[in-house]
């Protein structure tokens, strides 16, 4: 068994601990918080060992019923992968720690691609993964792209893509953050991060990107334009998508038009907190005219990187050496099908 830590146990160090510990060959030996929250308290009632990152704290977390394991650096030493689920910019200062121990760790991708040295997406560059010290699964918007640009890639050929990023706001649970009524340029140049970002994965595809902010929390919407290598067709192209096992045809018998639409649908498909791990390509909206392709895809920012995560531990581990395994070993744990 993998022996897996998560430091950082929020909105995305949360699932990943749900989804690595639905794996056979995966165990949780400890979760990371810093305050006596009610993810804290989720924690234990699921029996995930709770560490804190300062044990002089520990008083108030058992006053809130919250049995403390120990410290974040025992909890380091007992593991054999730590996923570092800490805010954008935090995960930096916690490489130090893995290093003292000899520990592998992953990223998520709030951090630079070089904290890490490498980028990761399973369908991309698992192999590149394997036996790794330090890796970093790239941001939710990046995964999304890399999985659909390198599946047309293969089959077809990209020449170029140019993609805007319509951005949540914040995610559901943040109440203290905005826009209220304004759409933001983020940032108001060009590129966004995000074309340089999927450079770190892909280093040869011709990519451009925008992003704005828009206030809502559902999830992103993408719209993208590529440029194939050859004229191909919409049944062509659709082929692709549906044979990828993390790209979901939003299908237009569904009467979904919006990111609402589509969480709402998961929803009642009984997913995990109406998790979308795969991309939500809207099948109406592909469109294919000579050698340029349209579509949009909705991209739910919690949720798409999780699976990643998984695949990444595994890799990482070492004993499982084809992509293509470790990623039906992930989907069929959780019980994934692509919409």
């Amino acid at each position: 068994m993998i022996k897996v830590a998560i430091n950082g146990y929020g909105t995305i160090g949360k699932r990943v601990a749900d989804a690595a510990a639905a794996q056979k060959d995966m165990e949780i030996i400890g979760v990371s918080k810093t305050r006596p929250t009610a993810e804290a308290l989720v924690a234990v009632k699921k029996g995930y060992p709770v560490y804190i990152a300062d044990i002089t704290k520990k008083a108030s977390f058992e006053k809130a019923g919250i049995l403390v394991a120990g410290s974040i650096e025992e909890m380091v030493q007992k593991a054999d992968v730590i996923v570092d689920g800490t805010p954008g910019g935090v995960g930096e200062s916690n490489k130090a720690l893995y290093e003292k121990y000899g520990k592998k760790a992953i990223w998520q991708g709030g951090e630079d691609h070089n904290l890490a040295g490498f980028s990761f997406n399973a369908h991309t560059n698992y192999k590149d993964a394997i036996g790794r010290q330090f890796v970093r699964v790239v941001s939710c918007n990046t995964t999304g792209l890399c999985r659909v640009i390198k599946a047309l890639d293969d089959k077809i050929g990209v020449a170029k893509v140019k993609a805007v990023m319509v951005r949540r706001g914040a995610d559901p649970h943040v109440v203290k953050k905005g826009p209220i009524d304004a759409v933001v340029l983020d940032p108001p140049t060009i590129p966004s991060h995000h074309g340089p970002d999927v450079n770190t994965v892909l280093p040869h595809i011709d990519i451009v990107t925008m992003a704005m902010i828009v206030p809502t929390t559902q999830m992103h919407m993408h719209a993208i334009q590529m440029e194939l290598k050859r004229e191909s067709t919409r049944d062509e192209v659709l082929d692709v998508m549906k044979a990828h096992s993390r790209i979901g045809l939003v299908q237009a018998t569904t009467g979904i038009k919006s990111t609402a639409e589509l969480k709402e649908y998961v929803m009642d498909l009984g997913r995990p907190r109406s998790d979308l791990w795969e991309n939500g390509v809207f099948e109406a909206s592909v469109a294919v005219i000579g050698k340029d392709l349209y579509f949009f895809q909705a991209i739910h920012q919690e949720a798409d990187v999780v699976i990643e995560n998984v695949d990444a531990i595994r890799a990482m581990a070492g004993d499982v050496k084809d992509p293509e395994i470790s990623i039906k070993m992930t989907n069929e744990s959780l019980g994934f099908v692509a919409i």
